[in-house]
């Protein structure tokens, strides 16, 4: 049964609503993954079908598609308010997430509202920490055998991650390769790694029928994402390969 739902969240970041607004719209590739930018007007065409409804920049930026083309969605909406804190040395952001649910609402409500936490927290990690510095992204999928609710464990643990290692901790993690790193999110359906230079991102998506998969947001100025694409795909199949 066809069914509405909303998402709202709201932070503040170190970054002024100009970065914010970059971000959003041009930069997708931080924290999410590359997308056409939308046009720059109400009534422009936005990423995924989409329409801008709202175009005030820095402050205002609403995208609606009523044909969203995925199976169980029939209307999505993606709403930013951006305000100036701290005389625009700060941003206060107000992100809704709005549509309309057409099966498994429970299911997919609780999708949503998770990934978007973790895609918020690593919007902020970038502002905070990388920006403006241009991405290179790169991502993989584990087998089909990673689409389990352990999975996201059994990936912690090949990196090297214990029990006992939270959000803060800086860690040694066993990737591709051996690389340090701070934990800056973990969840039983996410981890968040941030380097000096890359934020990567796990995705346990078990929980909701769907393989592992791992995005790497690289801000290193000779950072090749084909390479590394290959390389965390090549470490997934090795992790849910072993007896």
């Amino acid at each position: 049964m066809s069914k509405e739902f909303e998402i709202v969240s709201e932070f503040e970041v170190d970054a002024t609503p100009e970065q914010v607004w970059e971000a959003v719209t041009h930069g997708t590739g931080a924290y999410l993954w590359p997308m056409d930018p939308p046009e720059p007007r109400v009534g422009g065409a936005a990423a995924f079908g989409s329409t801008v409804t709202a175009w005030d920049p820095p402050h205002h930026l609403t995208v609606r598609s009523e044909d969203v083309g995925f199976g169980a969605q029939s209307a999505n909406q993606l709403e930013h308010v951006i305000e100036a804190r701290d005389g625009g040395r700060r941003a206060w952001v107000r992100y809704v997430h709005s549509g309309i649910f057409t099966d498994d609402w429970d299911n997919q409500y609780d999708g949503a509202a998770k990934h978007t936490d973790f895609y918020l927290h690593t919007l902020r990690e970038y502002l905070t920490h990388f920006a403006p510095r241009p991405v290179t992204f790169a991502s993989a999928e584990g087998p089909e055998a990673s689409a389990t609710s352990e999975a996201l464990a059994a990936v912690g643990a090949a990196l090297g991650l214990s029990a006992d290692d939270d959000r803060g901790a800086r860690v040694t993690v066993r990737g591709p390769q051996e690389f340090d790193a701070v934990l800056d999110y973990r969840n039983p359906y996410f981890l968040g790694l941030r380097t000096g230079t890359a934020l990567i991102r796990v995705f346990g998506r078990g929980r909701w029928g769907a393989p592992v998969g791992v995005s790497v947001h690289d801000f290193a100025p000779d950072a090749d994402a084909e390479a590394t694409g290959k390389a965390w795909q090549g470490w997934l199949n090795g992790v849910f390969s072993r007896p």
